[in-house]
């Protein structure tokens, strides 16, 4: 998260137009890619709000994503020739998760959620800290008749996590029965908004898209509708333990420029028999080469909590740095992600040390998920 070291700078900060809501409800905040989130919850903390999504339903209020629109003639063909994964494979009414990586080096610029409406319609759902970047490159690339619109703050948008996420969904009367990555327009008391199924959790869970002065009444009809289903409202702190017991890569940790998706093992999000992608002359070679170092699971042998930036050691060997690590809430254990090199040939199962504030923990070597979700 990104620190803020002044009121000045405090100021600077974007707010959701959920705010009020989440100071209602108790919210600690924290920045966040440039904008104030709520990081938990008054009454219910990490632990309570990482639960419910694994066993009932709760909400994230996400809209500090980027939102980012590619229309014109050919938008379909052109952002497949920038984006890593092969827009091909999918046709109107798909999402597909993508990558955006820099042309020279293969590193990840930002990880994008692509919603395909149009062979002249893409929407693209960027981070927030990086939207300005992805649009900047996106204009400069794109030919005439391709126009490429930053729209981040003009959309808010809802993530409905857990096993009980389509119960609740359908007492609003909003739709629930697509498929993994697609999405469907729908109205709730009169307001249009986008139900995609998708999420950042593991469990069953879709995202609401709506127009941002319509994102309050969203949010009261399924605070409204989900006392029957024991909704919570959850923060970026439970976000985040939920999405590393899957081993879903954060960017700016486990992807980042100088972390490509070989290296992040995210190459099953790269098309790589497209003929042109941004990186792709640098990340063939690579993955043909071999990474220098890969993103392994770290399991705590005992008790240890990881953290990003400690050090994994082989012995006396340094060997790899931790990118993402918490406590599961699940496992009740400590886990982590951490770039190791390769030329250490080392197998799951094996145990490495991660030094922990001058003490050595060990850690076993895994392949995430480290949670099996309860419903997909």
């Amino acid at each position: 998260m990104t620190e803020v070291t002044s009121a000045a700078a405090a100021t600077r900060l974007r707010r959701s137009p959920l705010h009020d809501r989440h100071t209602a409800l108790g919210a600690k905040f924290a920045p966040f890619g440039g904008w104030e989130m709520p990081l938990e919850y008054a009454g219910g903390g990490v632990l309570k709000e990482h639960t419910a999504v694994r066993t009932g339903v709760g909400v994230f209020d996400v809209s500090h994503l980027g939102k980012a629109r590619v229309t014109g003639p050919g938008a379909a063909d052109f952002v497949n020739a920038c984006l890593t994964n092969d827009l091909g494979r999918i046709g109107p009414g798909k999402a597909q998760y993508t990558l955006c990586c820099d042309d020279a080096t293969g590193g990840v610029v930002d990880d994008i959620i692509a919603y395909l409406y149009a062979d002249d319609h893409v929407f693209l759902i960027p981070n927030a800290a990086n939207t300005a970047e992805v649009v900047r490159r996106l204009r400069v690339a794109a030919p005439a008749g391709v126009v490429v619109t930053d729209e981040h703050e003009e959309y808010a948008v809802l993530a409905v996590q857990g096993p009980r996420s389509a119960e609740l969904l359908g007492a609003l009367g909003l739709p629930t029965d697509h498929h993994y990555m697609s999405f469907s327009a729908a109205t709730l008391d009169g307001v249009e908004l986008t139900v995609c199924r998708t999420g950042y959790t593991g469990e069953l869970g879709y995202e609401l898209v709506v127009r941002a002065e319509h994102a309050v009444a969203v949010w009261d009809a399924l605070f409204a509708a989900g006392a029957a289903y024991e909704l919570r409202a959850c923060g970026l702190a439970a976000r985040d333990t939920l999405r590393t017991e899957m081993g879903y890569p954060l960017h700016g940790q486990d992807l980042s420029p100088e972390i490509t998706p070989v290296q992040a093992r995210s190459g099953w999000a790269v098309g790589w028999g497209k003929p042109a992608f941004w990186g792709r002359d640098v990340l063939l070679a690579e993955k043909a080469a071999g990474p220098r170092r890969t993103l392994r699971g770290l399991e705590a042998v005992e008790r240890a909590i990881p953290r990003p930036g400690m050090a994994v050691y082989a012995g006396d060997a340094r060997i790899g740095t931790v990118t993402s690590g918490t406590f599961s809430p699940t496992k009740k254990q400590g886990i982590a992600l951490a770039l190791i090199d390769t030329d250490r040939e080392l197998a799951d199962g094996e145990t490495v040390e991660v030094d922990i504030r001058g003490r050595r923990a060990p850690l076993r070597l895994t392949r995430p998920p480290f949670v099996q979700p309860s419903v997909r």
